[in-house]
């Protein structure tokens, strides 16, 4: 397995966005690979969009985005209102959404849905970030649900136990709203990150994994 490195400068600036339908998707799907990013980079600017909150999971979003984004060296976090579950019938609006902020955003790395994920929401997010950002680096983040829709990811980070202990305990701890949610557990996360170590051959067996459609491999030449 060959490593692909960020640049190898630690103090050039990072600019990253992350994108999640829902309160909780981002921190589940690259929480990991943010803190680690955080604690080992100190020029990572982070833009962190939730599309669906409001409520009591308005707080939770802007509370989860705290906690994972407090090493940045700058931060914007949105929460939008669009409605959970009906992405798809209101895909021109996201769009729209979304092509204002490829104005005002032009990332070096950008954190989205998996595009074969069941729900339909979670697929219409990143059906139109391919569609708005084409000549980007994106990576699909995978989440564990009930649908049974996990896939075989390419791309893998490995993760200290200290870094997955704080995710699985700070999403466990700020959505509290869905604690009645059979998969909110820690060690549901820690599971689908041990898995993911294992696949990886991670230094300390835990890794984030991640689907990589498209890459271009420079030769120095």
């Amino acid at each position: 397995m060959l490593p692909l490195i960020l640049p190898k400068d630690p103090d050039a600036p990072l600019n990253v966005l992350c994108l999640g339908a829902h309160a909780d998707d981002i921190e589940i799907g690259c929480g990991g690979t943010i803190l680690q990013l955080l604690s080992t980079r100190p020029n990572v600017h982070v833009t962190w969009v939730v599309f669906s909150g409001a409520g009591e999971r308005e707080r939770e979003a802007e509370a989860g985005a705290s906690h994972f984004l407090e090493k940045a060296a700058g931060r914007r976090v949105v929460v939008r209102k669009f409605r959970d579950g009906y992405f798809p019938w209101q895909g021109a609006e996201i769009k729209e959404f979304l092509e204002g902020l490829k104005a005002e955003v032009d990332p070096d790395l950008i954190f989205t849905h998996y595009r074969e994920d069941r729900h339909q929401d979670h697929r219409t997010v990143s059906d139109l970030t391919w569609n708005t950002w084409r000549r980007h680096m994106i990576l699909e983040y995978e989440i564990p649900k009930y649908d049974g829709d996990l896939g075989a990811p390419n791309c893998f980070v490995p993760l200290p136990r200290a870094i997955c202990s704080r995710k699985a305990g700070l999403i466990c701890e700020v959505f509290r709203s869905e604690s009645h949610k059979a998969w909110l557990t820690e060690d549901t996360f820690e599971a689908l990150l041990r898995l993911r170590g294992v696949e990886c051959a991670a230094p300390e067996k835990r890794a984030e994994a991640f689907h990589c459609r498209k890459l271009v491999l420079g030769t120095g030449a």
